[in-house]
């Protein structure tokens, strides 16, 4: 299972490249760069959200939604309007969205007595019905 808390991505990235089984050769060719500057990557604990995505691309895995599980089991809860104005664009942060991960750990802790469901509720900020949906698939 994925550490949420502490997140260190070049790990995740190189993880999921050895899951793949992807050559060398191919991430050079994809990134065009030197085999010394993708193991550099692997060692970063931050990496360029351009880079980010480009990992994300080839190897088909969304590295984004990790720190949208961090931020919705660690970061405070916001007061203010949820909102970003982007020029004519308005983008709203849609908390249904739940990584595996994130509905992993709640119901661990839920499953070891930790939390109660309630309490799950109340913290992450979960929809009773989600949380429960959740709990009878287990």
């Amino acid at each position: 299972m994925m550490n949420l808390k502490n997140i260190h991505i070049g790990s995740m990235v190189k993880a999921k490249v050895e899951e793949h089984e992807i050559q060398i050769s191919r991430i050079i060719k994809f990134f065009n760069c030197s085999e010394d500057e993708i193991e550099n990557m692997y060692l970063r604990e931050i990496m360029d959200t351009h880079k980010l995505l480009r990992w994300s691309k080839l190897l088909g895995f969304d590295f984004f939604r990790i720190f949208s599980g961090h931020l919705m089991l660690y970061a405070p809860p916001a007061k203010v309007n949820k909102s970003i104005k982007l020029g004519d664009a308005t983008l709203k942060f849609r908390k249904s969205v739940y990584t595996e991960e994130v509905k992993q750990f709640i119901l661990d802790k839920i499953t070891k007595g930790e939390i109660t469901t309630m309490e799950a509720i109340v913290r992450y900020k979960i929809p009773k019905t989600t949380l429960y949906k959740w709990i009878k698939k287990v």
